[in-house]
């Protein structure tokens, strides 16, 4: 693959960047502080802002490495990031990105979510390389899954008891796009 890092993109509605030192504020009141949010991911809610502020500090750092994305998803009508989208696995081997994403409770069902993960996909298969696009989610979480097929993912199954997040050990719901289908479909 060959890795660009995190790559500024924008939508009708978003724009999807690196993370800032002063987004740490608004990370933890409309997202990392909100447990409804962390209820099927594997990190704790955030329980203060300074532990927000490690975070980003973090990956402001990291985002200096062409290997890494992690895009805040800031909302152009307020101007502040409502959540993340970034890739959390990686096979370079077999040209596979695992994506993983979390938005605020406040913005949840109004296709956000879907609009990010769609805007990436173009870029990670078309400039990075990636052949494979995959994600998964906690069957009692469906409204992850519904972002999945809006972006073109194809379910693959559940595999029972390979994942956790904050509610234990849990099955994962398995999606994939690969770039030919991807192709496909835009032409389309």
């Amino acid at each position: 693959m060959n890795h660009l890092g995190t790559k500024t993109i924008e939508t009708e509605r978003l724009i999807l960047r690196k993370f800032r030192q002063n987004d740490a504020e608004a990370a933890f009141r409309n997202w990392t502080g909100d447990d409804a949010v962390t209820k099927y991911l594997r990190w704790p809610t955030h329980r203060d802002l300074e532990t927000t502020q490690r975070v980003i500090n973090d990956w402001v750092n990291d985002s200096q490495n062409g290997d890494f994305y992690q895009w805040a998803i800031e909302l152009k009508e307020i101007g502040e990031p409502i959540g993340t989208i970034s890739v959390v696995g990686c096979n370079e081997k077999l040209d596979i990105l695992h994506i993983g994403y979390c938005i605020g409770s406040k913005w949840w069902h109004r296709g956000i979510t879907s609009e990010a993960f769609a805007a990436i996909i173009p870029f990670l298969f078309d400039e990075v390389g990636a052949n494979r696009i995959e994600s998964q989610h906690d069957p009692n979480n469906p409204h992850s899954g519904n972002v999945m097929k809006k972006c073109g993912l194809k379910y693959e199954g559940t595999l029972r008891c390979a994942d956790f997040n904050n509610q234990g050990i849990v099955d994962a719901c398995t999606y994939s796009i690969l770039k030919e289908e991807w192709q496909n479909a835009t032409r389309q």
